[in-house]
Order: structure tokens, then C-alpha cells, then sequence
């Protein structure tokens, strides 16, 4: 199971902490070499030449400590996280200018801030910065060859400003900024692939969970279905002979209807229970995936409960081919969409969809607009009998997820509190028999 209820403001928050101590240290590092240099070059510790650029530092400090105290309560985390990135860069530049301008070997820190970027706002914020750093580094460039900029004496060299050409400072530039989105594709490239890679071991592990614990509960539950399904039938026959035998009385006979009632609703419940414990082996065939789809779609639109306040909407690719059983094809179908439906309070719309996807796949999407389901009953939707409503049984997911394990599948969820929930599911596409494929280029 696939889930995705975090926010992009909560994937980043453990990054952003990571971001601001590492800032930190970067600080103080700072610091050290440029007092560092100082000494070494026979200079008091406030020499004026490095006034900008410990006063730099000190802004360093106190915007760290800002970012700090601001963090708890700043609510856009990802906004937040920008701004601090094009301060970085900004800062970055400070430097470069402090430490010899085109000179300063300092203009690497451009590619520092554009790859922790990327590995914290992924291919976007590693852009973003890129963008950023060579605007203000192309800046830099033009005001130093203009000469209405002269780099301050530092790390770099003693201010000697080099002699620009045009073409010279173009290349430069260009250089320079060909390397920082290099840098930020390659690095939000690395990050994107690191980050589907990390959400798809956490959904093969939850699958993997979710089939032991329904192996362990379909065992016991098969047992248990059999010893109330044996004991059901014999009270049903028992009462309806009775009802046969006996004087008829009002009261006798509104009484036995109550009994047999609420026998057929247990007799029912167990059978569900027993197809969740023991999937029978369905009958596989293939057929057309679109035209089945398109079937079920027809029969929900019918459906007087529904077809009201509902809007079923299909996207369904044409000559989409399985190889499984149709008759547990419409149950799941049918399944998600009552459950789809039932998520909808008023009025909503669900969308079906099935699309190719890489690997000669299939993939399955019922989409709702209802009221999501919250964190706290997530874990819990595939667990038999959990559910929210007044009158399910909670088996209805269950048996879905049952059904697909048995064609190698899964069911991913993705939902959002309060806007809706999509529910999807992968089958393998198989060869249209020549009859059908002929019908079909005709």
C-alpha cells in the first residue's frame, strides 16, 4: 500500500532542521579560516579590510538564530525553506565579492547551496537556486569589468580587478551558469529517483505487512466461518418448518421473519468473511479490461442510490487487454466504487480511469471527491471489519485486496482529508487474441 498524505511543508521539516545546523557549522568554519587569515597575514583582528566581511558573518549568526526561533511557527514550511535558499545565495555572492570577486575561489559555494537544494525542495528549488546564483553572479561579473564594482582584498587576491572583454565576461557567465543547472538537474535528477525509490520500499514493506496479518486472520477466520455456517443453516431450516407447522399467530409469525432476517444478514456476513479468508480460484480468461470497465461504469450510473448526486466520469483507454477472471474484476470495480460512493456525503464525482503504464502494465485509478480518510484510520481501512459507517461491514476493501493479491497486485492509496481519496491498482496487459485484434484494426 502507497500512501500520501504528507504535506510537501512535512517531507521537507526534517531537512530544513538538518539545513539550519549545518548552516551553523558552515558559520563558524568561516570564521575560523578568516581569523585564520588574518593572523597569518600579520593583521589585527579587526583589520579594516575585513570588517565586511566579519560583520557578514554576524549576519550569518543572527539570521541562523532567526531561522531557528522562526521554524515552530512558520506554517509554509516549503515557502519558508525558499527564502533562506535565495538568502543563501545571496550571502554566497557577499562572499565572492569580500574574497577577490572573479578571483575568489569562493564561487564553488554556488553549487554547495544548489545541491542541498535539490536534496531538500528535489528538482524545483535545485532550478530555482540555479537561476538565482547565476543572475547574481552575472551581476557581479558586469558591475567588476564596468568598474563600478571593486572587489575587496581577501582570500582571493589583493582587489586587482582583471581586464574584461565582452566575449570574455560572456563566457564567463555562461560558464558559470551552465554549471549551476547542470549541478541542479543532475542533483534534483539524483533526489527524484532516491525519493520514488524510498516511497516504493515503503509501500512494497506495508504490502508485505498487510499479507502476513491477513494471512494469519484468513486461517483463523475460516475455521470460525465454517463452525457459524454450519449452525446458521440448521436454524434457519428449523424456523422455517416451524413457521410451516404451527397455528399461525401475528406475533409467532413477525417474530420468525425477525429470526429469518436477521439469519440470512449472518449467513451473508460469513460468506463474505469466508471469501475474504479463502479467495475461491476464479476462472482466467482474458478479455477486454476497457470494454468490462465501461460495463460496470454503465451499471453504477443506473444505480437509483447513486446515479442522483453522483457524477461518474470514465478515461479509460481503448483495446486494454487482462488475462484474469471478469467476474472478480466487476466485484473489485464494483467495490471501489461503492466505497467511492459512500465517501461522498452529497454531491461529488468519482472518475474511473485505466491507462498503459512501463512494463506492459495496466494501471487501474478510482478517483472521489469526498471526505478522505484521516491519518489516524489509515493503517486501518484493510483490516476486516474496521469501518466508519453506520451500516457497513468493513469486509468491502478487504476483499478487494484479497482478490489482487491473488493476481500479484496490490491496492495504493493516496488521500487527502477533506478533498478525496484515489484508489489504484496495477494488472499485467496480455496479448487480444488474433480474432479480437483483427476486429479491432478493422
Amino acid at each position: 500500500m502507497a500512501v500520501a498524505v504528507e504535506s510537501v511543508d512535512d517531507d521537507i521539516l526534517q531537512k530544513l532542521k538538518w539545513l539550519m545546523l549545518a548552516r551553523a557549522f558552515f558559520t563558524a568554519l568561516l570564521l575560523a579560516s578568516t581569523f585564520y587569515c588574518t593572523l597569518s597575514r600579520g593583521r589585527a583582528f579587526l583589520s579594516s579590510s575585513f570588517h565586511v566581511l566579519y560583520g557578514l558573518i554576524v549576519v550569518i549568526f543572527i539570521l541562523t538564530f532567526v531561522y531557528a526561533a522562526a521554524f515552530r511557527r512558520v506554517r509554509r514550511k516549503a515557502l519558508f525553506t525558499y527564502f533562506q535558499l535565495v538568502v543563501d545565495t545571496f550571502i554566497v555572492t557577499m562572499i565572492i565579492y569580500l574574497t577577490g570577486g572573479s578571483i575568489s575561489f569562493f564561487s564553488f559555494l554556488y553549487l554547495v547551496v544548489i545541491i542541498y537544494a535539490a536534496m531538500i525542495l528535489f528538482m524545483r528549488g535545485g532550478m530555482v537556486m540555479a537561476a538565482s546564483s547565476s543572475i547574481q553572479y552575472a551581476i557581479l561579473l558586469w558591475l567588476e569589468a564596468n568598474g563600478y564594482l571593486i572587489p575587496a582584498s581577501g582570500y582571493g587576491g589583493d582587489g586587482i580587478a582583471m581586464a574584461y572583454t565582452g566575449g570574455r565576461m560572456l563566457f564567463k557567465i555562461a560558464l558559470t551558469t551552465a554549471g549551476c543547472f547542470a549541478v541542479a538537474f543532475l542533483s534534483g535528477l539524483l533526489t527524484e529517483q532516491n525519493r520514488k525509490t524510498r516511497k516504493e520500499l515503503q509501500a512494497m514493506e506495508s504490502h508485505i505487512k498487510r499479507v502476513e496479518k491477513m494471512a494469519f486472520m484468513g486461517e483463523m477466520a475460516a475455521g470460525l466461518a465454517h463452525e457459524i455456517k454450519n449452525p446458521l443453516a440448521s436454524l434457519s431450516g428449523s424456523i422455517q418448518l416451524l413457521r410451516e407447522e404451527l397455528r399461525y399467530d401475528p406475533d409467532q409469525q413477525r417474530l420468525m421473519d425477525i429470526v429469518l432476517r436477521e439469519t440470512d444478514r449472518l449467513s451473508n456476513l460469513v460468506n463474505s468473511f469466508l471469501f475474504f479468508a479463502r479467495p475461491p480460484a476464479g476462472k482466467l480468461e482474458v478479455f477486454n479490461l476497457s470494454d468490462a470497465l465501461n460495463e460496470v461504469a454503465s451499471l453504477f450510473r443506473q444505480d437509483s442510490c447513486y446515479n442522483e448526486r453522483i457524477e461518474l466520469r470514465t478515461d479509460i483507454t481503448p483495446f486494454l487487454w487482462v488475462r484474469m477472471d471478469p467476474t472478480h474484476l466487476r466485484q473489485i470495480i464494483w467495490n471501489l466504487l461503492m466505497n467511492a460512493a459512500e465517501a461522498i456525503e452529497e454531491s461529488g464525482m468519482i472518475t474511473l480511469a485505466a491507462v498503459p503504464v512501463k512494463g506492459e502494465k495496466i494501471k487501474v485509478i478510482i478517483t472521489d471527491t469526498g471526505c478522505g480518510i484521516s491519518p489516524e484510520a489509515l493503517p486501518l481501512i484493510f483490516d476486516p471489519f474496521y469501518t466508519t459507517k453506520p451500516e457497513g461491514t468493513g469486509l468491502g476493501l478487504s476483499i478487494v485486496h484479497r482478490i489482487l493479491e491473488t493476481y500479484g497486485s496490490r491496492l495504493d492509496v493516496e488521500t487527502t482529508p477533506g478533498k478525496g481519496t484515489s484508489l489504484s491498482f496495477m494488472l499485467i496487459h496480455a496479448e487480444a487474441p488474433p480474432a479480437s485484434s483483427q476486429q479491432s484494426g478493422s
